[in-house]
Formats: structure tokens, C-alpha cells, sequence
């Protein structure tokens, strides 16, 4: 069974010497927050596909703004569960770091997406099927095994976790030196590529895996197997607040997009978000929107959207309470979402089943798949080339665009294909445009 007291730990990773010397520690987690919302990354989240193509005279979402709101949301579900734990199980807890998961879980929720690449899940399969499918391929015979598992199983979650612990060039060690909990709590799936599931969902590099077991193993997390290499944990407790955060997020702001895409008619959204709540309630939202005097279709969406975010919210809440002992003890599977009452899961499911029959293959959304797959996939194979014929002439030209914290002139070939990845991954989309342009001629700053 794990702990909550060693669950919750400000230790820094890379800075594990000067911990002693910290005395503000209730701080700690609020600092974590500040150094995301600052950096680099995370800025760059805002030219980076959620679903729909980066805003025209429309504003939809892009993953800054949906890390922000899931950071809100966030915030919301940790400070409930603090407040119902302390107050219905664990009085003890009051007064302790434990009050502060809130925080943790919020700062979390802004980190969740920093790995993900240009265009969303289909810069993911460029990468992957680079190796398994194209050009790559050859490189099989000329890594590790368990290097090999890593690109082929390419991940934004891990890479978000080798963001924020990988000793980049010119970094102090420990990376974003973060502390331990907020690390643990963007690790949705606890394991190595060489334990990936059958939709090939990993949380850590094996260059990072010792990373992970250094905090794992200090705060608790039970260690479920390692056979072969392949490390599996169960999750820290605050993984599942990220994820349901996350969830409530992703899918009802998606219905929000649509129709203010017209992708839905209001008749169809308003359906769809009522769905969540019992007639008599329905009719209150109802009234309220009329007694409020809205008449703009988008601005009342905008309220019931609002009204599902807090029931799904709370639901998640009540969920993490009833099942806390299997949450500590590492048996709880499944998401928060996928235990929540039966009405509210029935609608959450509605919803997910027409974004898959009518958001995420609406034209619009595949238009930006098929293009930003081809722009990866060839972005991947030139400076894959590149690394691996360093002395070309054109390689020379491609290598020098590389900034100096990506080691893209490494002595061994497997840091130079992660730098290549390292690059690759970290660009936006329009970044990632202009330099497929560039390597092919279409564009020149002259012109």
C-alpha cells in the first residue's frame, strides 16, 4: 500500500544534495508551476495542433489553451480530493505537504503535452512508422534492442518526461529539475517501450528509466515487475486526477470547437451536453440560460459546457475518494471517467463515439493529419541521413540548423538519431512547415 506522506515529496530531481537546505517547502510545488509557465516548451505549445488546423477567422483550441484549461480543471479536482480526504479519512493529513496536491496536479496537467510533436497524433506516427515502415527500417540492425523499442514505440508521454529530466546540452543535471511528485504525476503509463501496451502507450525512454526508478522507489510507488529489462510500476495516486483533468478537457471543449466550427448544429451540442444531467436538471440550465437573457447559440454552449465540466469534475472527485484504497494499493484500473455514475458515463460516451464518427474525421481534421504525416516523415528522413552521413555536404548544411542543446554530433549513432528526434519533436507546426519547405526548395527568406 502506498503512502500519502511519501507520496508528496518536493525532493528535486538533480538537486537531491541541496534538499536539506530548503526550508519554504509548502513553495516548492508553486515554483514547479512558475518554471513551466516560463518556459521555452511550453510557450511553443501554442503553434502546436490540438485537433483542428491552427485558427483562421475561427478560434479553436491549440495545446496551450488546452493546457491551460486542464490545468484548471486540475487544480479543481486535487484541491477537492485534499479537502474531502483530509476531512472524511485522513484528519492526520492537514497541515502536511499532502494539502498542497492541487498544486501538484495542476503544474502536471500544464506539462502533460510538452512532448507531444508537430500535429498532433499523426506527427507521433511519423515518427514511429519512419522506423518500422520507411526509411528507418535499416537502422534495426545498428541500435540496442531497447533503443530500437524506444523509436518505434515514439510516445509524447515519455517524451514530456525526457523533456523535463534529460540533461540537454549546455543543462545543469536534472533538466527542469522538478520535484519528484509533479515528475511522477505525468506518467500515465509507468512502464518501459519494452513493456508497451497493444496501443504502444509508454512513460519513459530507457535513457530515462533510472530517472523514473530513482523517484519511483523514493516515494513508494509499488514496483509491479521488471522481467527482461521491461520496468513496470503502478501509478502514482495523483495520475489519475491528471488524466481525468485531461479527459473532461479534451472531449467536451472538442464539442465546443465543433460547433462553433458548425461541424455540429446547436440542436445537436445542445443535445449532447444536456445529456449529462437528469430532466429537472436540464430544465434548470435551460431556465437559467433564458432568466440570463442569452441569446447567442455559441455563448449558450459556452454555459452548458461549463455545467458538464463541474458535474464531470465532481463525479471524478467522488470516484478518487470511493476507490482510494485501490488507487494506494495499485489495483484500481481503468480511468476516473470510466467509473463515474452510469448517466454521466453514458453521456461521456456519446460524445466520445460522435467525435470519432464526426470531429476527428471531419475533412478539416484529416486534411492537417495527411500533410503534417508528410512533413514529419520527411523531416525524419533527411536529418536521419544526415546523422548518419555526418561528413556530406548536405548533411553538414542540415546538421548546422540544429541548435546547440540537441547533441546531434555525438560520437554514437543512437544519440544521434534521439537528437534528430529530440529536434524534430520539439518544433511547431509552423516551424515544422517552413523547414520542409526550406529542405525542399519551396521556400527562400529572399522571396
Amino acid at each position: 500500500m502506498m503512502n500519502w506522506n511519501q507520496l508528496i515529496s518536493n525532493k528535486r530531481l538533480g538537486q537531491e544534495h541541496r534538499h536539506t537546505e530548503r526550508h519554504d517547502d509548502r513553495t516548492e510545488f508553486k515554483r514547479d508551476y512558475d518554471r513551466l509557465i516560463f518556459s521555452a516548451p511550453f510557450r511553443r505549445l501554442q503553434n502546436k495542433t490540438q485537433v483542428f488546423p491552427l485558427p483562421g477567422s475561427i478560434f479553436v483550441h491549440n495545446r496551450l489553451t488546452h493546457s491551460l484549461e486542464v490545468a484548471s480543471v486540475g487544480m479543481s479536482l486535487g484541491n477537492d480530493v485534499a479537502q474531502r480526504l483530509i476531512k472524511e479519512k485522513h484528519p492526520e493529513l492537514k497541515d502536511a505537504l499532502f494539502e498542497q496536491i492541487g498544486q501538484i496536479v495542476s503544474t502536471a496537467c500544464l506539462a502533460h503535452d510538452l512532448g507531444n510533436p508537430p500535429f498532433g497524433h499523426s506527427g507521433e506516427k511519423a515518427i514511429q512508422t519512419f522506423f518500422t515502415e520507411g526509411r528507418g527500417s535499416i537502422l534495426k540492425e545498428k541500435v540496442s534492442p531497447t533503443f530500437w523499442d524506444d523509436i518505434t514505440h515514439f510516445e509524447g508521454n515519455a517524451n514530456a518526461f525526457r523533456l523535463l529530466t534529460h540533461q540537454f546540452k549546455g543543462r545543469r543535471p536534472g533538466g527542469f529539475v522538478m520535484t519528484y511528485s509533479t515528475l511522477a504525476s505525468i506518467v500515465k503509463y509507468p512502464f518501459s517501450s519494452s513493456a508497451a501496451s497493444e496501443k504502444g502507450k509508454f512513460g519513459f525512454f530507457h535513457s530515462e528509466q533510472e530517472s523514473y526508478r530513482r523517484i519511483a522507489d523514493e516515494m513508494g510507488i509499488i514496483r509491479l515487475s521488471e522481467e527482461g529489462g521491461a520496468l513496470r510500476y503502478a501509478r502514482h495516486p495523483l495520475v489519475y486526477l491528471v488524466e481525468a483533468a485531461d479527459d473532461i478537457c479534451y472531449e467536451i471543449m472538442d464539442i465546443e470547437d465543433a460547433h462553433k466550427l458548425k461541424i455540429l448544429s446547436y440542436e445537436e451540442t445542445e443535445r449532447l451536453l444536456l445529456s449529462f444531467f437528469e430532466p429537472d436538471h436540464q430544465k434548470q440550465i435551460k431556465q437559467r440560460i433564458a432568466d440570463e437573457g442569452l441569446q447567442d447559440d455559441n455563448e449558450k454552449v459556452v454555459y452548458m459546457r461549463a455545467c458538464v465540466i463541474g458535474k464531470l469534475e465532481n463525479e471524478c472527485v467522488n470516484t478518487f475518494i470511493e476507490h482510494e484504497d485501490r488507487i494506494l494499493a495499485g489495483t484500481f484500473s481503468g480511468s476516473l471517467i470510466s467509473h463515474i455514475n452510469q448517466l454521466q458515463g453514458e453521456a461521456y460516451r456519446s460524445c466520445a463515439k460522435l467525435s470519432v464518427e464526426r470531429i476527428y474525421r471531419s475533412r478539416p481534421v484529416l486534411d492537417v493529419e495527411l500533410s503534417g504525416y508528410k512533413i514529419m516523415a520527411t523531416l525524419m528522413e533527411q536529418m536521419t541521413e544526415a546523422v548518419m552521413h555526418p561528413d556530406r555536404f548536405y548533411s553538414k548544411q542540415l546538421i548546422d540548423r540544429v541548435s546547440s542543446q540537441y547533441d546531434i554530433n555525438a560520437a554514437d549513432l543512437e544519440s544521434r538519431i534521439m537528437a534528430v528526434i529530440d529536434y524534430i519533436s520539439g518544433m511547431t507546426d509552423v516551424y515544422a512547415l517552413d523547414v520542409y519547405q526550406k529542405m525542399n526548395g519551396i521556400s527562400l527568406p529572399i522571396v
